[in-house]
């Protein structure tokens, strides 16, 4: 029998960082600490390749987001169980609880998105800040409009009351799952099949917590960034952006938008797809490794 994919050379342990939480979690290296935050459908194997380059001279921490993976999937109780403030906050205790008060971050996807939520609430926790291939919440809902928005239909119907969304995935969660995981990438070597099993299974095993995260970010999440805008509240670490040209497509300027959130930004546009961490490992070390001299 197979094993479950791991990052090789890395220790894995359960940290609790909630009363209700605990997150399973990959640590390698040693050195500055660096978080690592994964998306949508995977889990913190996507960043397999760059945190083994990394480890070499950072401790490289990669946990399941809460409600993915082998993390704990607390009950929906309310928006603030999966709203992005709740999942920072699960980051920062993950980071004190291994004995780092500060830390640099990074996060793909829902990961960016948890991130950016960090480094806003928690700014004397956040050296160093990247996102992978997302616009601010606020900014994202702002910007599919009329038929060109068809391209996040799954934003919209994980938004819909409980019940619904959930029945519906679930009843072909491989097939949903799956769909995202081809429709992103470029080409099916970037994801091994064992890792794609891997994802499939875990995302069909956590359709309600999912859901809750990306229905938290039609509501909850929303009103914070709000709030954050009108109070003209910013980043203030030193910021890369790595995103794809979604802004033609879509009618909006990336660069201006984040550059309305981070004073310190460095703004990139890649070709290699959205699992650029899979499909471009090098290059996206090779822009934390210069975020991090920053």
């Amino acid at each position: 029998m197979s094993m479950a994919p791991v990052i090789e050379g890395f220790g894995y342990e359960r940290v609790r960082v909630a009363p209700d939480v605990s997150l399973n979690v990959a640590v390698g290296g040693s050195g500055p600490p660096l978080v690592l935050l994964h998306g949508f459908p995977q889990t913190h194997l996507m960043w397999r390749h760059v945190a083994a380059d990394l480890a070499a001279d950072h401790t490289v921490i990669c946990p399941d987001l809460r409600g993915y993976g082998d993390s704990d999937k607390p009950l929906e109780s309310g928006p603030r169980v999966y709203s992005k403030r709740t999942m920072g906050a699960d980051v920062v205790e993950l980071a004190r609880a291994l004995g780092h008060e500060r830390f640099a971050l990074a996060g793909h996807d829902r990961g960016a998105l948890v991130a950016v939520r960090t480094g806003l609430d928690h700014p004397g926790s956040v050296t160093h800040l990247a996102s992978l291939d997302v616009l601010p919440t606020l900014d994202m809902w702002e910007a599919l409009r009329g038929v060109r928005g068809a391209v996040g239909f799954h934003l919209y119907l994980m938004a819909q009351p409980p019940g619904l969304p959930e029945q519906m995935i679930a009843a072909s969660a491989e097939t949903f799952f799956g769909y995202f995981l081809d429709a992103w990438s470029t080409g099916s070597e970037a994801i091994p099949a064992q890792v794609r099993r891997a994802y499939l299974e875990a995302s069909a095993g956590a359709v309600p917590s999912i859901v809750a995260d990306y229905r938290a970010s039609a509501g909850i999440d929303i009103e914070h960034d709000a709030a954050d805008r009108a109070a003209g509240r910013r980043l203030g670490m030193p910021v890369t952006v790595l995103q794809q040209d979604w802004g033609a497509a879509l009618g909006y300027d990336a660069a201006a938008l984040w550059g309305a959130w981070a004073s310190d930004l460095r703004h990139a546009t890649v070709t290699s797809g959205h699992f650029m961490a899979e499909q471009d490992p090098a290059g996206v070390v090779r822009e934390l490794r210069d975020l991090l001299e920053r």
